[in-house]
């Protein structure tokens, strides 16, 4: 049988994947208003803020910008909110996950039609699905796909590690084209940097790490805390990735205090206050997460100071 997407392929990856992803992207925080809907005014502000800082590429709707508390609309708006602020200056890479695979699928056909330019798909969590499992599932959602697919390893909140043999075979397929690799594992990060396929993209997907997977051969980090200090942590992942790496490491350890900081509590409760602390969103996640406590609110604030962020 012949295959139905060869001649789309062909000429998507002529228009979608030149220039290539990497370097440091924001997994943008969702603002709320007091009553709890969506900050669209500040949301749209806060990408162009992180636009004119320098970020690589925007990430909307992932754990960090509390996905799975948003309804199917309010995602594709989001999504659609950081698409218009982008103006097509940076990459919008969308969240579209689900433990359901056809919610999935579903999921990444709205991302694509709201105008994402990637997509990012997690691995399912609770239903813990074993190798082959997690193979048919971002089949799937690969084959639904008009953009390429980031996959998003993060077994600490999907109860299911996609190990390097997985990846390497799913890398197989045309439009998976990436991995946020947050499992910890700096072994794992190397297995995959060995073995990956030309472009195929490795970034870290956590901030703590940016500076040696940079230095190992990785394309870069989806931050956090970029939320907050954009332009330092694009200094870093830029000097890890050049190779520079006494630079790389001066920044590493001048933002380790706040990137530690950021995660006293569940993400994105500290970092969300700590965008309001800088003006620029509500505080407030949803719930079943609550608002940070003061000593970790005043961790965060002092870690800002220290950096300059406050002024």
């Amino acid at each position: 049988m012949s295959d139905p997407f060869a001649g789309e392929t062909r000429s998507f990856f002529a228009v979608r994947l030149e220039p290539t992803l990497g370097g440091c992207g924001t997994a943008l925080v969702t603002p709320f208003n007091a009553d709890g809907s969506v900050d669209e005014g500040a949301l749209a502000a806060l990408a162009e803020w992180q636009v004119e800082a320098g970020i690589d590429f925007l990430v909307p709707c992932g754990s960090t910008g509390e996905a799975q508390t948003l309804d199917d609309a309010e995602r594709v708006r989001v999504v659609e909110v950081v698409v218009a602020a982008a103006r097509g200056r940076v990459p919008v890479v969308a969240g579209a996950t689900n433990n359901d695979t056809r919610r999935a699928v579903a999921e990444t056909r709205r991302m694509c039609d709201a105008g994402a330019d990637w997509i990012l798909s997690a691995a399912p969590y609770y239903n813990r699905p074993t190798p082959p499992g997690l193979v048919a599932h971002f089949t799937a959602v690969a084959d639904a796909s008009s953009r390429p697919v980031m996959l998003y390893n993060i077994p600490g909140r999907a109860a299911v590690n996609l190990a390097a043999p997985t990846v390497l075979e799913l890398a197989r397929h045309p439009r998976l084209r990436a991995i946020k690799e947050s499992s910890g594992d700096l072994r794992q990060v190397m297995h995959l940097l060995s073995a990956r396929p030309s472009g195929f993209l490795v970034l870290a997907g956590d901030d703590w790490i940016a500076a040696a997977v940079g230095l190992l051969g990785g394309d870069g980090l989806v931050s956090v805390t970029a939320n907050v200090v954009p332009s330092l942590m694009r200094s870093l992942v830029q000097a890890a990735i050049a190779g520079r790496a006494a630079e790389a490491q001066a920044l590493q350890w001048r933002l380790l205090p706040l990137m530690e900081a950021l995660f006293l509590e569940s993400n994105p409760g500290p970092v969300k206050a700590a965008v309001a602390m800088l003006g620029r969103g509500g505080e407030v996640p949803r719930l079943p997460l609550v608002v940070p406590t003061e000593a970790t609110r005043a961790a965060v604030r002092a870690e800002l100071a220290r950096l300059g962020a406050l002024a």
